[in-house]
């Protein structure tokens, strides 16, 4: 099990690329699933959770391929249209294939999500949503299975509040349902949009993507395409608090500015300068101690939640009380206990952190519980004072690309250490 050895205190400068966005590339791959011709995608990042699904499209009879940075998908056949727990058991997008394995091949058999343990993240929307284009539905014994063996005909559908990968999970069934499919509070994030212009290429005929309300008319079949996946705004969002935590000077290029808007915003007012040089690229300078800030997350355009915890991490340096308010998941400040112990002064309360900050946070031992309470760890050793080991890193490596070679690039000291298991250790 890898950990990080990080030694505090180094101001980051120079020039942090940004990956293609995970959450972009999962529906995208998922997506391939509903044609019988290949799909090249590009800027595919190759961290966990990507790997994991392309395994789920070879298991399903896809063929992936990797050639000069591009992932090619050919789903010729799916002689198994299932999702097994043992294949996507370390991932909550398994349910992304719920909606194209049965408008392709009119029957699912999908595992409940796993991955990380920040909240319940309910796959009912997605099954009620199913129902209403026809699908039939049955939850047991910890899988969802899916029959339409007729097809899947369009339906008016409005969900009860905003959900990203229910809104991808049944535009994908939506775009080869007979007629048209209005999908009502829609998800608005640019992972949508992307998702939509992918399948867009491949034939359907979609309307309103970016937008509360879509409107898709259904296709017979879908083709091949070529397709970019766009910068990792979350990605994009971790290198400029990085930049700033560290008191630094730091150009985060290969971005996509517009998709960290609320963010920028925010770093602006605690404090910081953001500025954009070029269309892609953002430049993140900080000299001292931000500001405290509150902050309430809230869906797109609103401040990300897969951002709280590393701006929790910033307002732990800051001057003053911020009250970070979590919205969208009832489990997300499992970082906190572990900021605590680098020094940080923070109070659960609800759905609420109260963030006194500190002059100085302290290197220890510290466990990674998720994905981005992982990042904010990292954004915490960046400026902690000695040394700070990260154990479970295998969390950020789902969704990072390498984070510990482009940080180590700027100046970080920082050092991926691979852990030995001693025989009869507990596990």
């Amino acid at each position: 099990m890898d950990k990080f050895k990080i030694v505090g205190g180094t101001p980051l400068s120079g020039e942090m690329p940004v990956s293609g966005s995970k959450n972009s590339s999962l529906p995208a791959l998922a997506a391939c699933l509903l044609t019988d011709e290949p799909v090249t995608l590009h800027r595919v990042p190759r961290v966990k959770d990507i790997a994991t699904m392309e395994s789920l499209l070879e298991y399903a009879g896809a063929k992936v391929a990797h050639h000069n940075g591009k992932t090619c998908v050919h789903a010729r056949t799916l002689d198994r249209p299932e999702a097994p727990y043992d294949v996507v058991k370390t991932m909550r997008a398994s349910s992304l294939v719920l909606g194209p394995l049965v408008a392709r091949a009119g029957r699912a058999r999908v595992s409940m999500p796993g991955g990380c343990a920040i909240g319940a993240r309910p796959i009912n929307m997605h099954v009620a949503a199913l129902e209403k284009l026809g699908a039939t539905i049955e939850q047991a014994y910890g899988y969802v299975e899916a029959q339409a063996p007729d097809g899947l005909r369009g339906g008016n559908i409005h969900f009860d509040r905003i959900t990203v990968t229910g809104t991808e999970d049944v535009l994908m069934a939506a775009v080869l349902a007979k007629g048209e499919t209005v999908i009502g509070n829609a998800a608005r994030e640019p992972e949508v949009e992307d998702l939509a212009n992918l399948l867009i290429a491949m034939g359907a005929n979609i309307e309103g993507a970016g937008t509360s309300t879509i409107k898709v008319q259904g296709v017979e079949k879908l083709h091949g395409a070529e397709h970019t996946i766009i910068p990792d705004r979350i990605e994009a969002g971790t290198f400029l608090l990085a930049g700033a935590i560290s008191h630094g000077d730091l150009i985060v290029s290969d971005c996509n500015p517009e998709h960290v808007a609320a963010l920028v915003v925010k770093m602006q007012q605690a404090g910081a300068e953001v500025d954009q040089p070029q269309a892609d690229v953002l430049r993140v300078r900080c000299a001292g101690r931000p500001k405290a800030l509150d902050m309430k997350t809230e869906e797109y355009p609103g401040f990300a939640t897969d951002l709280q915890a590393q701006y929790l991490a910033w307002m732990a340096t800051a001057h003053g009380i911020s009250f970070i308010t979590e919205t969208i998941f009832e489990n997300r400040f499992m970082h906190v206990q572990e900021l605590v112990r680098m020094g940080a002064n923070i109070r659960i309360e609800g759905r609420q952190a109260i963030v006194a900050g500190e002059d100085l946070l302290m290197g220890a031992q510290v466990i990674a519980s998720d994905l981005r309470a992982s990042a904010s760890l990292v954004l915490a050793a960046l400026v902690a004072r000695g040394q700070t080991i990260i154990d479970r890193v295998y969390h950020i490596d789902r969704g990072y690309e390498r984070i510990e070679e482009k940080l180590a690039a700027v100046g970080a000291n920082i050092q991926r250490v691979q852990q030995t298991m001693r025989a009869g250790a507990d596990v």
